[in-house]
């Protein structure tokens, strides 16, 4: 941004900058400019605890890439979206209003979306004279997923096409905050953090994410999956170290060709697993004590995906590297997952995850 914000009426508010002690972080966050904290990856979010204002705000710059831009809102016990109406502009989004003054709240501001849109967080808005809190601490135990547009929530909340095609949509019915993965994190009383995407592929040149132009293999390690004007951004792996890994990669795969299906033991094949084996391989060396969950879900794709995951598992021969599959694995949905069918996956997987046994989260 290069200066910080000053466009709220200081008369009659407050404003309680990213940089305040009292916010809480999670997700993999671009806040080079701790003024201007960028956030890309989906379930990303900033918390706040507040008293003393009938209403809460945020301020955001967006930069949208494809769909509309939604974000997420989580106040108390409730949950509720707000559109971010314009772009390359700070934008002031009433969270929430008409709150008992009296009383202390817990403001979620979370990102609902992939790497369709991305914005800078400017701080929120209060009433002059309202008192910050200091927001519960996260919790202790830390996971994360790397996957597409499944573990990214999106079209979750299409409820009413559960087990069909996706209807035609904008990006509003996407929500994080229903995927598997946080929900299952959310079950296991854990942080977590997505390093998800619509349409990625393991392999540049496959999936349908940016047509090829990327794929996870490539990205993993970035604190954002768009190309922008320079490299993009890496992530540094010390500020975050899991106890638990999800690796949901081999769906998007099948784009052009499906050389699971079409060839099982032939060439293409042979390169994914081998590409596929090398990447788990970089996973382990920066997390050399996690646990790592290699699978896919139960959108629609052929089983020799899996069968190949199953294999590359069986190769690392590394007891805290597992495969893991769902009872409706590849044959559960033809469209993205809704809310019913993510919270019976998250169910399971978190189930899977507690027979693992106790060391899981030392």
């Amino acid at each position: 941004m290069g200066k910080k914000w000053d466009g709220w009426d200081q008369e009659k508010e407050r404003i309680v900058e990213p940089v305040c002690d009292g916010l809480r972080y999670c997700g993999r966050i671009d806040d080079e400019d701790p003024d201007a904290p960028v956030f890309t990856m989906p379930a990303s979010f900033v918390r706040m605890a507040f008293s003393g204002s009938s209403y809460v705000k945020a301020v955001v710059v967006n930069k949208r890439n494809y769909q509309d831009s939604w974000v997420g809102v989580l106040l108390d016990d409730s949950q509720d979206k707000k559109k971010i109406e314009r772009d390359n502009e700070p934008v002031v989004i009433t969270l929430a209003e008409g709150l008992e003054k009296g009383e202390e709240h817990l403001v979620t501001l979370f990102k609902r979306m992939d790497n369709g849109h991305e914005y800078a967080f400017l701080g929120f808005l209060l009433e002059y004279g309202a008192r910050v809190e200091k927001a519960p601490e996260l919790p202790r135990k830390k996971m994360e997923f790397y996957g597409d547009s499944v573990t990214a929530g999106e079209v979750a909340e299409a409820v009413e096409y559960c087990g069909m095609p996706d209807p035609v949509h904008n990006g509003e019915f996407s929500n994080a905050y229903f995927s598997y993965a946080w929900a299952a994190a959310r079950m296991l009383h854990a942080r977590v953090h997505l390093v998800a995407q619509g349409g990625i592929a393991l392999q540049k040149g496959t999936g349908y994410f940016m047509d090829g132009a990327a794929g996870m293999e490539d990205c993993y390690d970035r604190v954002r999956f768009y190309q922008e004007e320079g490299e993009r951004k890496s992530w540094d792996f010390n500020r975050y170290t899991p106890h638990v890994v999800v690796v949901s990669v081999g769906q998007n795969d099948a784009w052009p060709s499906d050389c699971m299906r079409e060839d099982y033991d032939g060439q293409a094949a042979k390169e994914w697993r081998a590409h596929y084996k090398a990447w788990i391989e970089k996973l382990r060396s920066r997390y050399p004590k996690a646990w790592i969950i290699l699978t896919t879900t139960i959108l629609y794709h052929h089983s020799g995906w899996d069968r190949s995951i199953g294999r590359v598992c069986a190769e690392l021969a590394d007891p805290k590297i597992v495969h893991f599959l769902y009872r409706e694995n590849g044959r559960g949905t033809p469209g993205h997952i809704r809310v019913q069918e993510a919270m019976n996956m998250a169910l399971e997987l978190a189930g899977f995850i507690n027979g693992l046994g106790g060391d899981v989260w030392e």
